[in-house]
């Protein structure tokens, strides 16, 4: 592992599935306004806006917390529904109660808010909160393919990240473990830190894809593909094993990967 002297700093661009998610929920929150869902069309659309926008960023906030901390006891590749599922109670749960008292604040000033109405707005919630997981899940299910750059191109950024021992080592493949990376090359592998959307992007200029959630592989590093059940294992040069998810199988077999 690196020592805490080549330790980059955490990358403070936004994660953008981060930013695919408050964008899937604003759009919701429109299309509900638009359509005065939920018995709003009483009111006007600015109203209905100033309802529906606030709540479903807080969703996506609070949603996107959620999924990092199911992330790492569910595989929502191997089982979206389930994720989904799961996502929309540890999310619509304790949002139900902040929708309660916002609309209490917006609607009902002045009225005694009941623990009789609070149970009324769960159903509700729990409809928009899976409608909006299930989009979260099955959405993100095409992987982040990167592209060889011209000759003349500079190199892309992540090689320099890379510890001074592995520095103009042959890049096989990247490994997502906790909040490091495992950077695997002909030179043998090692730790950095960093998170794989962030290397994501600084990969383009090397010819490779997400095979997986947690893993990057550059595609001239494939020796052998094993298949079955559904899932195909990719077995790299130097012999490490890298799986591909069933979310990213048919884009991956579509772009020739196997």
């Amino acid at each position: 592992m690196i020592d805490a002297t080549h330790r980059p700093r955490l990358p403070g661009s936004i994660d953008p599935d981060f930013l695919k998610g408050v964008g899937i929920a604003l759009a919701a929150g429109v299309v509900l306004a638009f359509t005065g869902a939920f018995g709003m069309t009483g009111e006007g659309f600015g109203h209905r806006l100033l309802y529906w926008l606030p709540l479903m960023l807080a969703g996506a906030l609070w949603g996107h917390l959620c999924a990092r901390l199911l992330d790492r006891w569910i595989d929502s590749d191997r089982r979206p529904w389930l994720a989904s599922l799961a996502l929309t109670l540890a999310i619509g749960l304790p949002l139900t109660v902040v929708v309660w008292g916002y609309t209490v604040f917006l609607f009902q000033a002045g009225r005694h808010p009941t623990v009789g109405r609070l149970i009324a707005f769960f159903p509700p919630v729990l409809v928009v909160t899976g409608v909006v997981s299930l989009l979260n899940v099955f959405l993100q299910r095409k992987p982040i393919q990167t592209h060889a750059g011209a000759l003349d191109a500079p190199a892309p950024r992540f090689l320099d990240r890379l510890p001074p021992h592995l520095r103009g080592a042959n890049l096989r493949a990247v490994q997502s473990e906790d909040h490091y990376l495992r950077v695997h090359t002909n030179r043998g592998s090692d730790l950095i830190l960093m998170r794989l959307s962030d290397a994501l992007a600084e990969l383009e200029g090397l010819e490779g894809a997400q095979t997986h959630r947690g893993w990057w592989v550059a595609r001239d590093a494939v020796r052998q593909v094993e298949r079955g059940d559904g899932r195909a294992t990719l077995t790299l040069e130097g012999g490490v094993r890298a799986p591909v998810s069933r979310r990213y199988a048919r884009a991956l077999r579509e772009a020739g990967w196997y």
